[in-house]
């Protein structure tokens, strides 16, 4: 099985601001999206390895006789990261995502 490779929050950084530049749109108002777009980038890698390591359902206890199974919340924040991420793209004019990408030796 191929190593999955991964995009670091630095290289990902640097590539946007570096398109930012190449459009001449590397005003400080961009400059802030793109470290808003860095921070969910990092929150995303946390829900997906939350999800990776709990699964999709988890256990949920109130005491001995109340149990039971619920939705892992991850999912439905995964969802909502990656559209504000998109849309943090939209904002920019940026369709594509060039970086370098890094072994992951987690996987």
């Amino acid at each position: 099985m191929a190593r999955k490779k991964t995009i670091t929050a630095k290289s990902l950084k640097e590539s946007l601001l570096k398109q930012l530049k190449t459009m001449g749109a590397d005003t400080p108002q961009f400059e802030d999206l793109v470290n808003d777009y860095v921070s969910f980038y990092e929150i995303k890698n946390k829900l997906i390895l939350d999800i990776a390591a709990r699964g999709v359902s988890i256990e949920w206890r109130n005491g001995e006789k109340s149990h039971g199974y619920k939705k892992n919340d991850s999912i439905a924040e995964l969802v909502k990261v990656n559209a504000q991420m998109l849309k943090i793209l939209q904002q920019l004019h940026i369709e594509t995502i060039e970086g370098e990408v890094e072994d992951d030796d987690d996987f």
